[in-house]
């Protein structure tokens, strides 16, 4: 049966440059540098889903070294279907943004703006007991800053008694 949450994959044109965002902008831990993964193995794990040679290039970034990472994939032999043009799309069936919790949302929005981030919402929102801002990544990612009231509770379960 299932028993938790592995990774969140995040498709990008270049994981070097994704990788450097990641970790310079965002302080995301390099926990396995750029690799490439091509043959008979992956073409056995992807075949039916990505058009033969499957070419895997990816890395794994995140804050600990337990499960729960983003993995920076891209398939250098597959056709790129590039992120459309103006606003991301949360409604999207699918994946539709990433959730990151910090201890300072209005220095984190700040030190992020700094660095060139776009950020998609004018300010930060009080919500479900949370503080919240939206951001994306130069790919089209859209991520969700979160500051929790209560530390010791999940960011899901902030108003509950």
């Amino acid at each position: 049966m299932l028993t938790g949450f592995a990774h969140t994959a995040v498709c990008v044109p270049d994981v070097e440059a994704a990788v450097q965002w990641y970790s310079e902008v965002l302080d995301l831990r390099v926990l396995s540098p750029p690799y490439r993964m091509d043959g008979r193995q992956i073409e056995q794990d992807m075949g039916e889903l990505v058009p033969s040679p499957v070419v895997v290039t990816a890395a794994i970034v995140g804050f600990g070294t337990d499960d729960r990472v983003i993995e920076l994939i891209d398939y250098p032999a597959a056709p790129v279907v590039p992120a459309g043009p103006g606003r991301p799309s949360v409604t999207r069936v699918g994946i539709t943004h990433i959730g990151v919790l910090c201890d300072d949302i209005h220095a984190t929005r700040t030190e992020l703006e700094s660095r060139g981030v776009e950020f998609l919402t004018s300010g930060i929102a009080d919500v479900a007991g949370l503080k919240t801002t939206w951001c994306r990544d130069p790919w089209g990612t859209v991520l969700i800053l979160m500051e929790k009231r209560e530390d010791d509770r999940p960011y899901w379960g902030q108003l509950l008694p």
